[in-house]
């Protein structure tokens, strides 16, 4: 009798146990970044792998992961707790981040052709249809626009040759929008000037300037930090 008529074969079984540390590892780092777990809470074993319903080990290994990346601490004896906030922490995060974004900018302006032009003509387009809406229909579709304000800022650079690069500019997004958060429920203006900011980085992109490119890019992450370092 063959193996797949006895089950799935060790390769099938290997496969779906990859997929699986993916999506579980995706759906913590989501949770803990819109703030579904508050900075510096237990994370515990028996409450989350129902959660996520995945096993004991899968979930260590989630949560491993997301210690590396900083999202997580690890204490003797007492297990997982979501990582604290401070503002000297997003002060040295939005230093790093804007360093890799401004760097990667420029690779993308360099080796960007049509399809990459396009691209961020498309998602710009999406991310206005949410930020052109009256306050509180914004804040109604916000976790809309959290992936749509992602999406955008990742085609500006998605022409970027550097992997690496590429790679640590993603992992500290993720750290800023943790802290992006603290920020959602501020005043009405703020979202207007976001939409206009965002108009003219894809403008300077788009041109090719690279110089007004990476300048506006590091007003626009300076001045929502800043924001949030008040409410911190």
């Amino acid at each position: 009798m063959s193996p797949n008529r006895l089950g799935p074969t060790t390769s099938q079984s290997l496969t779906r146990d990859g997929t699986q540390n993916r999506d579980v590892l995706t759906r913590l780092r989501t949770d803990i970044v819109s703030s579904e777990f508050a900075p510096e809470a237990r994370l515990k074993f028996a409450e989350m792998t129902k959660r996520y319903d995945v096993g004991v080990g899968t979930l260590r290994e989630a949560l491993s992961q997301l210690s590396s990346e900083g999202f997580v601490t690890v204490e003797a004896g007492k297990g997982f707790r979501v990582a604290p906030v401070s503002a000297k922490e997003l002060l040295e995060i939005t230093d790093h981040f804007i360093n890799f974004e401004k760097r990667a900018v420029r690779e993308a302006i360099e080796h960007g052709g049509e399809d990459w032009e396009t691209k961020i003509v498309a998602v710009h387009h999406r991310l206005s249809l949410i930020e052109g809406l009256p306050w509180e229909q914004r804040m109604e579709r916000h976790s809309e626009w959290v992936e749509r304000h992602r999406e955008f800022h990742e085609a500006l650079v998605s022409a970027c040759q550097g992997q690496w690069l590429f790679r640590l500019r993603s992992i500290m997004f993720d750290q800023l929008d943790r802290y992006r958060f603290v920020t959602k429920r501020t005043p009405e203006g703020l979202g207007g000037r976001k939409f206009e900011e965002h108009r003219d980085i894809m403008a300077a992109t788009l041109a090719r300037d690279a110089d007004l490119a990476s300048s506006l890019i590091e007003e626009h992450i300076r001045d929502t930090s800043e924001r949030a370092i008040k409410l911190l």
